[in-house]
Parts: structure tokens; sequence; C-alpha cells
């Protein structure tokens, strides 16, 4: 597939650059070609590590999961700021230990934080520690535990 991949993109540049510039004259196509192998050569060193997940049906109920607690926490956080008499909600960062590794499972967790509402990803430590900020901090251990054993660890079963 990576063959097919360098094979396609620089006739798929040159075909671009010949459709863009409407000219098929010599020296657009000494052009088109020129800048279709550099660019497909300089897109090759920014190839990412490709993802090995290992047990992808465990995406199905992780899935759900995060679907579902989307919707909880979009009705959530419409209720903390549609309600002009509920102002004592208290914004928070909280530090959450992590034992994940892989950069796909970090990227996916990264996502699944930030895609739902109220929390937002803020950064990894050297440590490992993911700092998290969330809209209405009540408990910290409930937030440790939610990610760690909801997110995390699914996460872990299908990349690492």
């Amino acid at each position: 597939m990576r063959r097919l991949y360098f094979l396609f993109l620089p006739v798929y540049l040159f075909v671009l650059w010949l459709v863009l510039n409407q000219s098929a004259s010599a020296g657009q196509i000494a052009l088109g070609i020129a800048l279709a192998l550099w660019f497909t050569w300089a897109a090759s060193r920014l190839r990412p590590l490709r993802a090995k997940p290992r047990r992808l049906w465990k995406a199905v109920p992780l899935f759900l999961h995060v679907t579902a607690d989307i919707i909880k926490s979009n009705i959530a956080v419409a209720r903390l700021i549609l309600n002009p008499r509920r102002n004592d909600f208290s914004p928070g960062f909280i530090m959450i230990p992590l034992t994940m590794r892989d950069p796909h499972g970090l990227a996916m967790l990264a996502c699944i934080v930030t895609y739902t509402p109220g929390t937002v990803w803020v950064d990894l430590t050297d440590d490992h520690s993911l700092k998290l900020h969330v809209l209405d901090l009540q408990n910290e251990g409930d937030w440790i535990k939610l990610v760690q054993e909801r997110y995390e660890r699914p996460l872990m079963e299908i990349f690492e």
C-alpha cells in the first residue's frame, strides 16, 4: 500500500498542477513533474508511525461509552450555563496519572477528553500525568477513576 501511495501521489499532484494552470506546455509539464516529485519526497518525511490496534472489537463498547458520555456532558454543561440561579460550579485543574504509553492511544484519549463538553486536555507531563481542566470539578477522585477506567483501560487494550 505504501508503494501505491508513492505512485499515486506524484501522478495526482502532476495532474492537479496541469488542471489548475490550464496549460499543458512543455514548461508547465516539466515544472509539474519536478514539483510533484519534490512534494512526494517531502511528504514521505511527514509519515507518522503506523497504528497497530490489536483488539479492534474493544473499540465498539468504547465508542458507545464515549457517545453516551458526550450526550450526558452536553446536557450537564447546558444546565450549568443556562441556569441563572446556579453559579456555584467550580472549575479546576486535576492531574491524572496515566500508564498508557502508546502515542496513538494517547492521541485518542486526548480526542475523547476534548470532545466531551466540560473537559479539556491541557498537558501531558514528562511523568505521564494528564493535566485536565474540568468545568465543574466536584470530586477529583471520580474524574481520575473515570478517565483511567472508562477511557484509558480500553484504549490500552486496543493499542498496547
